[in-house]
Parts: C-alpha cells; structure tokens; sequence
C-alpha cells in the first residue's frame, strides 16, 4: 500500500517548518516600544510620517532603512490601535443613543 500526502498534511508540514525559522530580532529596545505605546495619537502620527519620509528620501543603509521600518510598523500598530479605541466607543455611543431613542419622551423613561 502507498502512502498519500494529502494537501492537509503537505499544509500542516509546510506551516510547521516555516514556524521553526527564527524571527529576526527587533531593533527597538524594550523602552522605545514602551515609548510608543503611550504616545498620544497625534505624536505617533506625526513621527510615522517622519519615518516614511526618511524611507523615502532614500539614502540610508540596510540596517537604517530596517530600524525604520520597525519604527514605523510600531507606530502604525499605535495609530490604529488607538483609532480603534475611538470607533468602538464612538459605536458604543451610538448604540446607547439609539436605545435611548425607543423610550425618549415616554412614561417608561420617566419611571427610572
């Protein structure tokens, strides 16, 4: 009898060796991501478009271009995260108000 890979295992095989290569290491410090982590939105943003246009601009060496990068992606990671906050209690809001609308200006909101 022959043995058969089938497309499940062959994926499973494939998934398994790609998670066994290393990561590269980060060239952020532990500090400089905690730094970014408490930036207000409008910093992060500001400092991700100066990283942008430092990759733009060209000129820099493998290892620069790379920290920029990596400082880019963290503070992209910031922006949006910090944007997600927003719409979800921009949402949460919403919602209120449109169960509120249902009872305004009747008896069963004045009973509370």
């Amino acid at each position: 009898m022959t043995e058969h890979t089938t497309p499940q295992s062959t994926t499973a095989q494939s998934t398994s060796q790609s998670a066994a290569q290393p990561t590269p290491a980060s060239s952020l410090s532990d500090k400089e991501r905690e730094v970014i982590a408490q930036m207000p939105y409008e910093e992060a943003r500001d400092k991700l478009i100066q990283a942008v246009q430092a990759l733009e601009a060209g000129g820099l060496n493998l290892d620069q271009s790379m920290r920029q990068w990596e400082i880019g992606e963290a503070l992209a990671k910031r922006a949006q995260s910090l944007l997600n906050d927003v719409r979800a209690k921009l949402d949460q809001a919403q919602a209120e108000q449109t169960a509120n609308a249902a009872t305004a200006g009747t008896q069963s909101n004045l009973d509370s």
